[in-house]
């Protein structure tokens, strides 16, 4: 019997793995399913498909009211999994994560309960409004992929993404990350304010979506295609030269001395080889994305800020001065030769 047209079953290879073609055709109309409910914020839903595409978490920071919640519901309604929002407050507990062990009084035996933790998409709201042992549990189970309880440990489903916000105004009453625990976020992405004419279309798709149930997506992407991206990505050609380009941009982070003296002084901590390998799959993740086929210096250069700027740590003169990690980087970017 003939396989009716479009099915992933008919576009999979020997290896049982999808073409690549209908790969990126997938990731093509999830991008635009997503762009259709967040306007204004191209560069968060960019963000978003490299974290999804290279197995890792984002850290986004904005102001209130600009889709950052909306963005990570929105991927999630287009891929094969569940979502789920957990929003941070100071009585927050661990468990309530992570989940818990009940006792069951008919057999005196316990059950562990499950928490928000295991669903595929989960999107912690407001992160630095609960206290740091709730923030480890999160961010554990974010490095570990796993929850222990006693002496058993739950694995967390494969497809896995955590999206954490936090609010830069209001800081009263919070509990800032530690720079060391920023360290497991892949990527801290920042969103501004969108401008004139996507405020007015996002004014004219807020009554549309009010007067009419929008439609969901054509179709949800199914897990083993993200995998199989994800194994497309690594294949990508990356020439020595671009490599080593990659290697002396994180390395210029913890001895920035031979591109200047100013930057060395400004500086405490650099990036740490978490941020070589976050800079790597981002790279490759954008430069598919795109279409191509090989990583190039701009796809390093484009990233390199939401890899970086929060595993860089500047000295007291420096803040005191007014400079930023972001400055930092900028600046390196301009100094580090490119092949």
């Amino acid at each position: 019997m003939k396989e009716p047209e479009g099915q992933s079953s008919s576009a999979a290879i020997a290896d049982g793995s999808a073409q690549p073609a209908f790969v990126r055709g997938e990731f093509e109309a999830l991008r635009q399913h997503i762009r259709q409910q967040i306007l204004g914020q191209a560069e968060l839903v960019e963000r978003l498909l490299i974290a999804l595409l290279a197995d890792g978490h984002l850290l986004v920071e904005g102001a209130p009211g600009l889709a950052k919640t909306r963005a990570v519901k929105a991927l999630a309604s287009g891929l094969e999994g569940d979502f789920h929002r957990i929003q941070f407050t100071p009585d927050l507990l661990p468990a309530d994560l992570t989940g818990t062990e009940i006792y069951r009084p008919q057999d005196g035996s316990f059950r562990f309960d499950k928490g928000p933790v295991f669903h595929n998409f989960v999107l912690a709201d407001e992160v630095n409004r609960a206290p740091a042992k709730v923030q480890s549990a999160l961010l554990e189970a974010m490095g570990e992929r796993q929850v222990t309880v006693g002496r058993q440990t739950f694995h967390l489903p494969e497809l896995f993404l955590v999206m954490a916000t936090q609010n830069p105004i209001e800081q009263e009453g919070t509990y800032p990350l530690p720079e060391a625990q920023l360290d497991r976020f892949l990527m801290h992405v920042r969103v501004d304010y969108p401008d004139l004419p996507t405020e007015k279309a996002i004014l004219l798709l807020n009554r549309q979506e009010a007067r009419v149930q929008p439609a969901g997506a054509p179709h949800r992407v199914s897990q083993s295609t993200v995998f199989d991206a994800r194994r497309a990505i690594l294949d990508l050609f990356m020439s020595p030269d671009v490599e080593d380009y990659l290697l002396h941009l994180v390395m210029a982070t913890r001895d920035p001395a031979p591109y200047g003296r100013h930057l060395a002084a400004g500086l405490r901590y650099g990036a740490s080889p978490r941020a070589t390998l976050a800079l790597d799959r981002c790279a490759r993740a954008r430069a598919w994305l795109g279409g191509r086929d090989y990583v190039s210096p701009e796809d390093i250069q484009a990233v390199a800020p939401e890899v970086l700027r929060h595993r860089v740590i500047l000295s007291y003169q420096a803040e005191a001065e007014g400079r930023t990690a972001q400055d930092f980087i900028e600046e390196l970017l301009g100094l580090v030769p490119v092949p």
